[in-house]
C-alpha cells in the first residue's frame, strides 16, 4: 500500500477547486490501495476568518500559523510515497515546502493546478501581495515535479515549456491532461425538466469571477424587455446589478444542486485573455451535467467542451449572445434536447467515472 500526502490551501469539502480536482477521487484512491493523508494550509476557523472584513492582525496571525503547520507537515511528507500539491503548499514567497519534498526528501511530487497561476493577477490594490505571491514558484514546481496534473491543454503546453519539454495530447508522460470533472452519479445526477414556466437564466461562481459578468449586464437588461425571465446569481457575494428581474442566492454546499436546478440556461462569459485561456470550463460542466444548456464564450477549453449549436452555444459578439439566449428562452424543446446532449458530453468525457483511470495513473510508478 502506498501513502499519498495531499497538500492543499483549504480544509476538505469547502473549496470548489479542491472538491472537483481531487477530493471526489479520494475514495477511489483508497479503494485501489492508497493510504491518504490530508494536510491543509488553513484550519477551518482560519478559512472563515480570512473571509471576514477587517481583523487584519488576526489574519496575519493565522497565515503565520499556516507556515508553522507546513513545517510540521514535512514529517508526513517524509513518510509518504507521493506528495500531491494542489496549486501551492504556501501562499507567499519561495516554494520551500515543495523544494524540500522534491529535492531533499526525493519524494515523488505530483503538482496539480487548474488556472494559469503563473500569470500575476495584479491590480492597484494588490501589487504588493502579487509580488509576495511569487508567481515564479509555478515554474519551479513544474521543473521539480515527478508528474504534473493539469486541467486543460493550454496549461499542459505551458507547463511543458517550463520543463523545457514539448507536449501533445497523444504523447503524455510527465505532463498529463487531467480535466476538471463532475460527479454525475452522486451529485450532478439529475436532469432539468426544462418546462416553459418561470424561466431563469443563471450564473454561478466565486466573488473573484464576478468581473466576467460586467460586460453582460446591459444585454441581460435588454433581453428582459424582450422575453420575461429572471437572472439568477449563485455566489458568495451579491453583485447587485440593476436588473428588473433578479435573484441572488448565497452559495452553500448543501443546496448547490437544488440551486443550480433553478436555472433553465447557464452562462459563462469570459474575457479573451491569457488568464481565461487557463480556465477549465467548470461552470459550463456543472450546467451541462444537469441538462442545462450552457451559453459560453469561445475561450480556452470551452471550445473543446461545447460544440456550437449541438450541446450548447459558443458566443463571441453581443449579437451572438442575444440570438442564442432568445432561441433557448423561446423553445423548451430546444433546451431539453441540447441539455440531454450536454449531459451526454459530460458523462463520456468529463465525469468522475470516465476520468478515474486517468487519476489512478498519476500514482503509478
Amino acid at each position: 500500500m502506498s501513502k499519498i500526502l495531499i497538500v492543499c490551501p483549504y480544509p476538505r469539502g469547502i473549496a470548489p477547486g479542491q472538491r472537483f480536482r481531487f477530493e471526489q477521487y479520494l475514495d477511489a484512491l483508497q479503494e485501489n490501495g492508497h493510504d491518504i493523508v490530508y494536510k491543509a494550509f488553513l484550519s477551518l476557523s482560519a478559512y472563515h476568518l480570512l473571509y471576514q472584513k477587517g481583523r487584519t492582525l488576526a489574519k496575519i496571525a493565522v497565515v503565520l500559523l499556516g507556515y508553522i503547520r507546513r513545517v510540521w507537515h514535512l514529517a508526513a511528507a517524509l513518510r509518504a510515497d507521493y506528495v500531491f500539491v494542489y496549486r501551492e503548499a504556501t501562499p507567499l514567497g519561495f516554494p520551500m515546502f515543495e523544494f524540500v519534498v522534491a529535492k531533499i526528501f526525493r519524494k515523488k511530487l505530483i503538482y496539480d493546478f487548474d488556472d494559469a497561476i503563473w500569470i500575476p493577477a495584479t491590480s492597484a490594490q494588490n501589487r504588493l501581495a502579487a509580488w509576495l505571491k511569487s508567481p515564479q514558484k509555478v515554474q519551479k514546481n513544474c521543473r521539480w515535479a515527478y508528474r504534473l496534473s493539469l486541467g486543460n491543454a493550454y496549461l499542459c503546453r505551458n507547463a511543458a515549456t517550463f520543463r523545457a519539454e514539448t507536449w501533445s495530447e497523444n504523447q503524455q508522460t510527465t505532463v498529463r491532461l487531467n480535466p476538471t470533472t463532475i460527479d454525475t452519479e452522486n451529485m450532478h445526477n439529475q436532469l432539468h425538466p426544462q418546462t416553459q414556466e418561470n424561466l431563469v437564466v443563471g450564473w454561478t461562481g466565486s466573488h473573484s469571477t464576478l468581473v466576467y459578468l460586467e460586460n453582460i449586464w446591459p444585454l441581460i437588461a435588454k433581453l428582459q424587455q424582450i422575453e420575461p425571465f429572471t437572472f439568477l446569481v449563485i455566489c458568495n457575494e451579491d453583485p447587485k446589478p440593476q436588473l428588473p428581474y433578479y435573484q441572488f442566492i448565497k452559495w452553500n454546499t448543501e443546496q448547490e444542486i437544488p440551486d443550480l436546478l433553478r436555472m433553465h440556461i447557464g452562462i459563462m462569459p469570459l474575457h479573451a485573455d491569457a488568464w481565461s485561456e487557463g480556465k477549465c470550463g467548470f461552470k459550463a460542466l456543472q450546467y451541462m451535467a444537469l441538462g442545462i444548456p450552457a451559453v459560453v464564450s469561445p475561450v480556452g477549453v470551452n471550445k473543446d467542451i461545447v460544440q456550437n449549436g449541438e450541446n450548447g452555444f459558443l458566443c463571441k459578439s453581443e449579437a451572438e449572445w442575444q440570438e442564442a439566449l432568445l432561441l433557448l428562452l423561446r423553445s423548451a424543446a430546444k433546451r431539453q434536447l441540447m441539455g440531454q446532449k450536454a449531459r451526454e458530453t459530460v458523462l463520456q468525457k468529463y465525469s468522475v467515472k470516465a476520468n478515474t483511470p486517468n487519476v489512478l495513473e498519476l500514482f503509478k510508478a
